[in-house]
């Protein structure tokens, strides 16, 4: 049986190893390569980091397609089965 968690306990980040490498994909692309000078302009830029990394970008996880794309092909071959 799998094991839950409620938290990720102190030194163990791979017990949510997803969200680890989002945030340091998020970290490497954005939040260490930009200066924000308001808090508008770190909405608007994290926004569109967002939207490129949730609908443009592939993931290897995905078998290289994009969040959409595996979507859709997900949605096929549920309806297909």
């Amino acid at each position: 049986m799998a094991e839950t968690f409620e938290f990720v306990a102190p030194g163990k980040p791979m017990q949510n190893g997803f969200v680890e490498s989002f945030n340091g994909s998020f970290r490497d692309e954005l939040l260490n390569e930009t200066l924000f000078s308001s808090l508008a302009e770190a909405r608007a830029k994290i926004t569109t980091w967002k939207e490129d990394y949730n609908q443009i970008r592939p993931h290897s996880s995905l078998g290289n397609l994009t969040p959409e794309e595996f979507a859709i092909r997900s949605r096929l071959e549920m309806k297909a089965a």
